[in-house]
């Protein structure tokens, strides 16, 4: 099997998993999250913005799982930079949808810190896409 299709199938079966995982966990935010969150004693109020927040996580993870998709359907390209792409997007869903995640979960407000992280890994991870168009 030749490196670039290696890297391709690598791709596509994380961007499987994240995709999958994305549809299990906004199936969560939608029918079960508030009752989770109120049984551990969160206000009213405070579950709505969590559930806004688990909502923007599962968006921004499942977007990103097309583009892992997308990227490894992409027919151009160094290999290095394919998987410096991939692993940058990975990053991203780990610290922006995995931070938001842990924060609805545990209301520990500190870990807002780290979705920054993954937002500035996606948008490097994006101009890095670009890089593959231009090269």
């Amino acid at each position: 099997m030749r490196e670039a299709e290696r890297i391709a199938r690598a791709i596509l079966l994380w961007a499987g998993i994240s995709g999958a995982v994305g549809v299990v966990l906004g199936s969560f935010g939608a029918h079960g999250l508030d009752a989770f969150l109120l049984e551990r004693g969160y206000d009213a109020d405070l579950v709505i913005k969590r559930v806004g927040q688990w909502d923007v996580g599962v968006r921004y993870q499942l977007i990103h799982s097309v583009a892992l998709f997308a990227l490894a359907a992409v027919p151009f390209g160094s290999d290095a930079n394919r998987r410096w792409v991939a692993r940058l997007m990975l990053a991203g869903l780990l610290f922006f949808s995995g931070s938001l995640y842990l924060l609805v979960l545990t209301n520990l407000t500190i870990l807002g810190a780290v979705a920054p992280l993954g937002g500035l890994s996606w948008i490097i991870a994006w101009l890095l896409l670009t890089r593959m168009a231009v090269t």
